[in-house]
């Protein structure tokens, strides 16, 4: 019998086997993923995790990718899972590049969501400007839900699925302002673009052709940059790939998994 458990910092839907944790992005918390956690639960012990400042949880402040990171590495100590495979989208991504660059030793395998290495300009121009005009509309008075009724509809491509508009509009107005302009500000100082050679673990690298915060062109090269890595990129979809074709989502991790983990815990090697 699959089991569905949690705390206010994780959703875990699992009947034992290979740990995978779910990072997710800046406008949801770890419900965004429940249909994988739900379609991956049978075969895996699958973990969606909060971060700080999501569901409930409390925030780090300020928050920074070395705290993310700790708070990730307490999670697996807690719940007793020494070494992970970790699925991140978006921001979750970023974390999960930090992650692995900070702990190896706790990454059996990664995915990499419509995430990039690095984010913005070398001179910080880009990154200065990104913030103010993403907290411009907060300082103007709007709030988190309208916000997400008007960013929303311009993150699905044209072939993601009906239901992924109110359900990402949902789930980011749940998500509190000071977590939002928290999370706003540790993207904007993301950079681990160095450190995607040294990732020797199996790589997924999912892309929408229609993302335009994870552009495909620049997660191919992404792809290119880590040894042995996968590319797959998602024709019509845009930023919310998890919501725009769950099913096909899902799908595309199992295969990896059954490919790269499940064949290494068989003792089998990983291709």
């Amino acid at each position: 019998m699959t089991a569905t458990t949690g705390q206010a910092d994780h959703i875990r839907v699992t009947r034992g086997g290979e740990p995978v944790v779910f990072l997710h992005g800046i406008g949801a918390g770890a419900e965004m993923f429940a249909p994988q956690l739900e379609g991956l639960g049978a075969g895996f012990d699958a973990i969606g995790w909060n971060l700080p400042g999501y569901g409930g949880t409390g925030l780090i402040d300020p928050m920074t990718f070395e705290g993310l990171s700790e708070a990730l590495a307490a999670l697996l100590d807690r719940l007793g899972i020494a070494r992970a495979t970790l699925v991140g989208h978006s921001i979750g991504g970023m974390v999960a590049q930090d992650f692995i660059a900070r702990h190896p030793e706790r990454v059996k395998a990664l995915v990499l969501s419509a995430t990039v290495a690095s984010f913005g300009s070398r001179d910080g121009s880009f990154q200065t400007r990104f913030v103010a005009e993403r907290l411009a509309p907060l300082d103007e008075g709007r709030t988190i839900p309208e916000l997400a009724r008007a960013f929303v509809p311009d993150l699905v491509g044209s072939r993601g699925e009906p239901s992924a508009i109110p359900l990402a509009t949902e789930a980011m107005s749940r998500v509190p302002e000071a977590t939002y302009r928290a999370a706003i500000r540790c993207l904007a100082t993301f950079d681990r673009r160095e450190a995607l050679p040294a990732i020797a673990v199996p790589t997924l690298v999912v892309a929408g052709s229609e993302d335009r915060n994870g552009p495909a062109p620049t997660m191919r090269k992404m792809a290119e940059k880590i040894a042995g890595a996968r590319y797959a990129e998602l024709e019509g979809i845009g930023h919310l790939a998890p919501l725009e074709c769950p099913q096909a989502y899902t799908d595309l991790l199992q295969g990896f998994f059954f490919d790269t983990i499940l064949q290494t815990s068989n003792g089998q090697g990983a291709s």
